[in-house]
């Protein structure tokens, strides 16, 4: 019986590491949807027949913040359930606080995480439906 791959919506607005992103999920084996922008992943949340598995977003994009994104999200009852993992730049213990009240299942420092370790991440949150602890 074949598995299907593991589904991923990447919300990241830098282009070079969308496409770092893009390229290490898919050699490990996922399938990607690339979103340059919050706006676009909502677009194609509502145009998708198969919804994400997981959504890896950056916290800080052009055209709103992970706060706006996550309450736009969780307000669909259809949405409301997909694990998130935010990668972002900076950390804030309220705005950590904030976005695990909202259904965060992980927040991750860029700086602070290589990307090999961010995949291992995405896998463990989709398996086990949460993060093993937050920065």
């Amino acid at each position: 019986m074949k598995t299907e791959k593991l589904l991923v919506m990447v919300v990241e607005d830098e282009q070079l590491l969308l496409k770092a992103v893009e390229t290490k999920l898919e050699k490990t084996g996922k399938q990607v949807i690339k979103c340059e922008s919050a706006e676009e992943a909502l677009v194609k949340l509502k145009t998708m027949q198969k919804l994400p598995d997981v959504i890896w977003l950056d916290y800080y994009l052009k055209d709103m913040n992970g706060l706006e994104f996550m309450t736009k999200l969780k307000a669909n009852a259809n949405w409301a359930e997909i694990p998130v993992v935010v990668v972002s730049n900076s950390a804030s213990t309220e705005k950590v606080s904030q976005m695990m009240a909202l259904g965060v299942k992980k927040y991750l420092l860029k700086a602070e995480s290589r990307l090999d370790e961010l995949m291992t991440v995405l896998d463990e949150v989709h398996r086990t439906g949460k993060g093993a602890g937050n920065k």
